[in-house]
């Protein structure tokens, strides 16, 4: 068993390390629909609910300070991608239909949460996954941190995540073919080619780490000093906001074209994703069968919407899939599912889901503390 703060980091460490290798590295299709931070989670899982860790006062204390640092940093980081200046130039209907998957998925979970009579806990992990499907996960850590979603609610709204966010993107990819039938029923135009022109901030380059991690750590510090002296809602809440302020400002300075701060960002992520997963215990996923349906409920009347609003707006398949994709499945997928229409409108789906990491947190704490005052 493991009992020390430093052991029980490194294992955690060794652990992401040997899953980003063998997912990066494998040609298997599997892990095109099982992302590493699933994985990530579901290995430290493992070994928590087997007993592997020692979950004494030392490693509570390392788990906290680590948590509660790299989460503020990790946004900040995050948001020094957003470009509203290229996001402005997607044109109409694709302005449009992210705003109708956004306003949708908001929509679909307060009406979900009302028919299945959500208890506080349930509240608070929805709210916590609303931030995964109107950003992606780092959106989510943070909403459920700021609802102080417990560790088993948090691994059964990763799991409705995981299990609901697959079956979307096979769907979607699935349409694919059928978008000329799609296009002809909601008399949409089918013109994307002003599309290819778009750029995207977010940078893939290694450079230049220290100053990235030197500035995030030190944003991360000015967030929590300043929540002791003013709070909204509670201190995670106002940490969280702050950090997000701070990651927008900066996405506006010469930070944004500092290479590296998407690797960074998702190290950390997968960090903090690993220490939640070591604390989750698979004995408490009883009734999770209730919590995938309610899952599949919002996507399903997210679907009916969006259908709705292309019908009204005569958009077409592209603009709506992507815009839907880009908010539920993130970077990770929004990308892919562009380059199946045309390889050119990759750069789109990436805009998209680079938008999410602002509108996430926010969208989910707005989601999440309705759910709460619903019971």
């Amino acid at each position: 068993m493991i009992s020390t703060p430093l052991v029980y980091l490194f294992t955690l460490a060794l652990l992401i390390a040997v899953i980003h290798l063998v997912t990066s590295k494998s040609k298997l299709t599997l892990f095109e629909y099982i992302p590493a931070v699933v994985l990530i989670y579901a290995f430290s899982m493992l070994l928590g609910s087997s007993g592997v860790f020692d979950f004494n006062e030392k490693i509570n204390a390392i788990y906290k300070l680590t948590k509660t640092n790299l989460l503020p940093a990790m946004l900040f980081l995050m948001l020094l991608q957003v470009d509203f200046r290229h996001f402005f130039k997607l044109g109409k209907s694709l302005l449009l239909a992210y705003v109708l998957a956004v306003v949708s998925i908001a929509f679909s979970f307060i009406v979900v949460a009302w028919v299945f009579h959500f208890d506080s806990d349930m509240s608070a992990a929805f709210g916590a996954l609303a931030g995964s499907w109107m950003g992606g996960t780092a959106n989510m850590i943070a909403v459920g941190s700021a609802l102080h979603v417990s560790e088993s609610a948090f691994a059964s709204a990763l799991v409705v995540d995981s299990v609901n966010y697959t079956l979307w993107v096979m769907l979607l990819l699935f349409l694919v073919p059928f978008a000329h039938i799609f296009n002809k029923f909601t008399k949409a135009e089918e013109n994307l080619a002003y599309l290819n022109d778009i750029g995207c901030a977010c940078s893939m380059g290694a450079k230049r780490y220290w100053l990235l991690i030197a500035f995030a750590l030190g944003v991360s510090l000015l967030s929590q000093v300043l929540a002791t002296q003013f709070t909204l809602f509670n201190a995670t809440t106002t940490i969280v906001l702050l950090a997000s302020l701070f990651g927008i400002l900066g996405s506006f300075t010469k930070l944004k074209e500092v290479n590296g701060s998407s690797e960074v960002a998702t190290t950390m992520l997968y960090i903090i994703i690993a220490l939640i997963g070591s604390k989750a215990v698979i004995e408490n996923f009883a009734g999770l069968g209730l919590y995938v349906l309610a899952g599949l409920s919002i996507l399903l009347l997210h679907a009916f919407i969006m259908l709705v609003g292309a019908k009204l707006f005569k958009l077409d398949l592209f603009s709506i899939a992507v815009a839907s994709l880009a908010n539920i499945g993130g970077v990770a997928s929004a990308p892919i599912l562009a380059a199946t229409y045309n390889k050119n409108l990759v750069s789109v789906g990436v805009l998209m889901a680079i938008m999410g990491y602002l509108i996430g947190t926010f969208g989910g704490l707005f989601v999440g503390n309705i759910l709460l005052g619903m019971h």
